[in-house]
């Protein structure tokens, strides 16, 4: 899911105002050496993996490799898992990061900025070498490996533990009863809205409780209106999110929450809670990424079923200068390995997570990762392959909208996500608090 990026997806974050200065001295006051770039090393007894305790596809994943394509490395190295809340795991990675104690290998945090900071301090191993260190270059697909390059400044020091294409999940049946098409613009969208509403029915499912799954339509929305480098200007200090142009964005995303149309209390609905809505038929639509399949294909969630559910691109704007053909894209949580601990074990580890990874994680849980898959699949789901076929169609991506935001601002954002949809706070304010924690 985001960081993530997903989220997952991508950010479910807290506030740092009172951690992240200081915590970014830390990061930055001391360095560790280690392979893939020469120093000491610390060698680890367990492979340690510090996880999202949100995202269970990485862990599933990893114990089944441990158990049987990577088990001598699992000899060698036992897997040994712990968890951290994803509201909180920014706070807890760097705090580590400043003991000196990071786990071999961990979620790289909520937003690029976390670790670009560790990076900065010398925390992480440069995986591009790593990999060619091990005659294994080619492992990483280059759509992601180009998202990697986009997040992370040009920088290769994650492994991309998925490649999620984003845009809305539609029931078909619920669409077909209330004579709806699959909008292709945003006025169509809002018409359809308009219609299930109207017949009693809740248009979208969403996760407001952690904010980035309404902050996603606001930079969705700023693509297609403002074309795909929109968000970089505000980065690069060329525009600011608090122009007429980009409150609109937020402006339009709000009118939905004004009428109701993420149902009653969202700020209250969690991850789980909103996929539970949407797979039970109680929602229409749900904006998510495609990590989702993995809860798609699993039948006791799946109460719709995955024939009746349907991918649409985020829609046109009218007159807008992005495209429908430019979809979101992220690496799901991106994996980071501690310098400090990186020793033969740990290199033998990696190297067979980039020969294993991708082929596991599709085979079993239906999910599209950043790495080459090396072992054919057969009988992929329709939605899988629905999924797949789009990234074939896409020839450029976009990112989200915290993606080149600090992580103030990106907690700001998603901390207020909720009250934005709920009018608790206005769409100029919304964009106010979020500038004014830019910095630039």
């Amino acid at each position: 899911m985001p960081s993530h990026f997903t989220q997952r997806g991508v950010r479910r974050l807290v506030p740092l105002a009172a951690m992240v200065g200081a915590s970014a001295l830390l990061i930055t006051g001391c360095s560790a050496g280690g392979g893939a770039g020469g120093g000491s090393t610390t060698a680890p007894k367990d492979f340690t993996y510090l996880s999202f305790a949100e995202n269970t596809s990485i862990k599933d994943t990893l114990t089944a490799l441990s158990t049987d394509e990577c088990s001598a490395e699992n000899k060698a190295l036992p897997l040994k898992v712990t968890t951290q809340p994803q509201a909180s795991y920014d706070q807890q990675l760097q705090l580590l990061a400043g003991q000196n104690a990071l786990p071999v290998l961990m979620a790289s945090g909520n937003t690029p900025q976390v670790a670009k900071d560790l990076k900065k301090g010398g925390k992480l191993v440069d995986v591009e070498a790593a990999l060619d260190d091990l005659g294994k270059s080619d492992a990483i697909i280059p759509a992601a490996k180009s998202t990697i390059d986009a997040l992370y400044d040009g920088g290769q020091y994650v492994l991309p533990t998925e490649f999620n294409v984003e845009g809305i999940w539609y029931n078909k049946k619920v669409f077909a009863d209330n004579g709806i098409d699959v909008p292709t613009t945003w006025d169509e969208l809002t018409a359809a809205a308009d219609k299930l509403g109207s017949a009693g029915v809740t248009p979208f499912s969403a996760d407001g409780k952690d904010g980035w799954p309404l902050t996603r339509l606001v930079g969705n929305y700023i693509f297609r209106d403002l074309g795909p480098d929109a968000l970089q200007k505000v980065a690069d200090g060329d525009a600011k999110l608090t122009d007429p142009e980009y409150v609109k964005a937020a402006s339009e995303v709000a009118k939905l929450g004004e009428k109701g149309y993420f149902g009653p209390s969202v700020g209250s609905i969690d991850y789980t809670t909103a996929v539970t809505q949407f797979l039970s038929g109680d929602a229409a639509m749900f904006y998510m990424g495609s990590w989702i399949l993995g809860n798609f294909a699993d039948p006791a969630q799946n109460v719709i079923g995955s024939d009746n559910i349907g991918f649409m691109p985020f829609p046109e704007i009218e007159g807008g200068a992005g495209s429908i053909d430019q979809l979101a894209a992220n690496v799901g949580v991106p994996l980071a390995l501690s310098q400090e601990s990186y020793t033969d074990d740990v290199a033998k580890w990696v190297g067979c997570i980039a020969d294993n990874f991708g082929s596991s994680s599709l085979a079993n849980q239906g999910v599209i990762t950043g790495f080459k898959v090396n072992t054919p699949v057969e009988d992929l789901p329709p939605l899988t392959q629905t999924v797949q076929e789009q990234i074939d169609a896409t020839t450029q991506s976009v990112l989200w909208f915290e993606a080149l935001f600090n992580a103030k601002a990106a907690t700001t954002s998603q901390t207020n996500a909720s009250q934005l949809v709920t009018g608790a706070i206005t769409p100029d304010k919304f964009m106010e608090m979020v500038q004014a924690d830019l910095g630039n």
